[in-house]
């Protein structure tokens, strides 16, 4: 390579790296969209259950659970004295909008502020929770498939279906135990509200389910089949995932065997060093390739004119 050409090259390429490092990060690398899974049910039909057993199985994985509950609509002094007569279980009990305009920004990758809703005093708390941008984000909620536009944004949707016996009886020990309500006003709710509720809303929305799980979490052939779904979507291993700025070559045979040569013990100085200098190009040559470039025409030897990206021929110029 002309001594000129090469220095005009490598000056374009500097001049180029600089440029991007005094730009936001924000404007290099495009946004990594979050899988939404959605997991609604009934009350007490064992959804944290669901949400807590996959959040177990993704260690190297971002993953947020964010609860219907905590946009509830807080109540004002009026609604507060006739506690028991306001439904919990209708969907304009909940701030719709609030949650919609959460998730677009937690898809956009921007931090946000969710309540802290207290379910004893039917306020919000300080302080709210802070919520980072996810790999996966997990909503769970009774009424998270009754608005089409949190449905549209959603992944996955699994509805836990459970027994309605056995999700009174659980409500019962929640309500009392942890609440210190009495099983008379429980029950009371259960009727006038809790069941209507979810024959009329929450029963209808089980057609939009990708996954029906029966028994919850205890479903164990259900929650494997799951995870393993999940697993496929994301890409357990894909750094580019908790990276946004990392791109991943593409395995072929090529690589592989060329990797199998280098971690054998028995492999020859000589091949060692041929094979892991073949890597490297490859890598430098998949960089290289997100860069930015522009056009140049040059005129070759034979008095051509041709269309060439200078950046490339940094590479031939390896062994020189």
């Amino acid at each position: 390579m002309e001594p000129d050409l090469y220095s005009v090259i490598i000056s374009s390429l500097e001049n180029h790296l600089s440029l991007q490092a005094a730009q936001p990060v924000l404007e290099q690398v495009p946004l990594k969209v979050p899988f939404i899974i959605g997991v609604a049910g009934g009350t007490a039909s064992g959804k944290t259950e669901v949400c807590s057993t996959i959040i177990s199985e993704f260690h190297n994985q971002r993953v947020v659970l964010i609860n219907q509950e905590s946009f509830y609509r807080p109540l004002n002094d009026e609604q507060l004295q006739r506690v028991h007569d306001y439904n919990f279980d209708h969907p304009d009990a909940f701030d719709m909008e609030l949650l919609l305009s959460s998730l677009e920004m937690l898809r956009c990758g921007q931090a946000i502020s969710i309540a802290n809703y207290d379910l004893k005093s039917h306020n919000c708390i300080q302080p709210s929770r802070m919520v980072q941008p996810s790999d996966v984000i997990i909503l769970e909620g009774i009424l998270l498939f009754h608005d089409p536009r949190i449905r549209n944004l959603l992944n996955m949707k699994l509805f836990v279906d459970t027994d309605s016996d056995v999700r009174l009886i659980r409500r019962i020990q929640r309500d009392t135990i942890e609440w210190g309500r009495n099983v008379r006003s429980v029950l009371d709710q259960y009727d006038k509200f809790v069941k209507p509720g979810f024959e009329e809303f929450i029963l209808p929305t089980k057609k939009y389910a990708d996954i029906i799980i029966p028994r919850g979490a205890e479903n164990n052939v259900a929650i494997d089949l799951i995870l393993q779904h999940i697993r496929t979507k994301l890409g357990q291993n894909e750094l580019c995932k908790i990276y946004p700025n990392v791109f991943i070559i593409n395995s072929t045979y090529q690589i592989r065997g060329m990797h199998t040569l280098i971690r054998d013990a028995n492999t020859a100085k000589h091949n060692f060093v041929f094979y892991a200098d073949r890597l490297i190009r490859m890598v430098v040559e998949h960089g290289l390739g997100h860069l930015p470039f522009t056009e140049k025409q040059v005129t070759t030897p034979t008095g051509n004119i041709s269309a060439m990206i200078g950046i490339m021929l940094i590479l031939f110029d390896h062994h020189k």
